[in-house]
């Protein structure tokens, strides 16, 4: 019986092998290795396919949080809202940036952060939003914007998992102040190590986090600011400039996949909701089931592969004890407990999910 992987990254990268070896080639003649001419060609093509003026090419997604935090320049005690049920990375940032993150629970079906609870926790000392676009599925953009109007918010957008993800064919990243973008390997868009973007039409905040992510300068000597060093690698940006190409190709192929595991996966199974006028791209494929584990031994016997993101909620864990207010974390909790992730990557044929389908039918 063949193995149907979670995931393969040496497989994912097979189409672009030539492309790449060209790119790393040409970018070694040059000697141009930080901030070269791939950095810039790629900030000028991924702001575009994001519908925003800007792109700052950094280290990683972690970075681009950290950094479109920081840039605000918030007073000593600010309250930054976070969904609380997020990869730990977006609350890292916050911390990281020296503020204080308020969990909001999410909507059960979505996973996305619940715009009816934001106003509860918002105080004098609320300056941000943070929102996560997870697993590949827009956030409620229009109430959240509304939100953040009236009580003069600024929005962030965590878009580590949603290149490519539309509203109403406007793209993520591009509706609150900042979006901010991983390039970690397994990404829909990702690159062959960490890299990551910041996307803004804010041109005074953008030309800010230029110097921020290069020691506070752009001139050499010349420190405008405290920064620090986080800058896109040129050779990964290369590598990303070849797979951009082609990300509404992936995208599209993801959504393919996930179109068979919507129709045809038997209701035992809790699906990812469809909302009209949202693209969701499926970096992953999350369902729940009161018997998570069983059956992921059982799909693992029968050689599929699973995965869960993530097996512990942030508000649990050990380095988060004493920053994260305790709260009533029931939705948080259960989605932890019950989530797991299919395959669905470029790697896998349409014969390889239908199995999956089986499998799960008849377990």
């Amino acid at each position: 019986m063949s193995i149907i992987e979670y995931e393969n990254l040496g497989k994912l990268n097979e189409p672009f092998i030539e492309e790449y070896q060209q790119s790393f080639s040409d970018a070694l003649k040059r000697g141009r290795f930080i901030l070269g001419q791939n950095v810039s060609d790629f900030e000028s093509n991924f702001a575009a396919y994001c519908d925003t003026k800007y792109c700052i090419g950094v280290a990683s997604g972690l970075d681009a949080l950290i950094l479109s935090i920081k840039v605000f320049d918030f007073p000593m005690g600010t309250e930054i809202v976070v969904p609380a049920n997020t990869y730990i990375a977006t609350i890292l940032a916050i911390v990281l940036a020296g503020y204080r993150p308020v969990p909001v629970e999410p909507e059960l079906d979505s996973y996305n952060i619940d715009p009816e609870k934001i106003e509860m926790v918002i105080t004098d000392h609320t300056m941000a939003i943070i929102v996560v676009h997870l697993y590949g599925k827009p956030c409620k953009m229009d109430k959240i914007l509304k939100i953040a109007r009236d009580h003069n918010l600024k929005v962030i957008e965590d878009c580590a998992q949603a290149h490519g993800s539309t509203i109403d064919g406007k793209k993520v990243g591009s509706f609150g102040d900042f979006g901010a973008f991983s390039f970690y390997p397994t990404k829909n868009l990702g690159a062959l190590g960490d890299g990551g973007a910041i996307t803004t039409n804010n041109e005074m905040l953008a030309d800010k986090i230029v110097y921020l992510r290069n020691y506070g300068s752009k001139i050499r000597n010349r420190n405008e600011y405290i920064g620090i060093n986080s800058r896109l690698d040129e050779i990964q940006a290369g590598f990303l400039q070849i797979k951009l190409k082609s990300l509404d190709a992936i995208n599209q192929y993801k959504r393919k996949l996930a179109r068979i595991y919507l129709d045809n996966l038997k209701e035992d199974f809790i699906l990812p909701i469809e909302q009209e006028n949202y693209i969701d791209v499926y970096h992953i494929f999350a369902v729940r089931h009161p018997e998570r584990e069983a059956v992921r031994n059982y799909l693992l016997k029968h050689q599929v592969y699973t995965d869960v993101h993530y097996p512990v909620p942030p508000h649990l864990q050990k380095a988060m004890q004493g920053i994260l207010p305790k709260s009533d974390y029931t939705i948080t909790e259960e989605i932890h407990k019950t989530i797991f992730s299919l395959p669905i990557s470029t790697i896998h044929t349409v014969d390889e999910i239908i199995k999956v389908v089986d499998l799960m039918n008849a377990f």
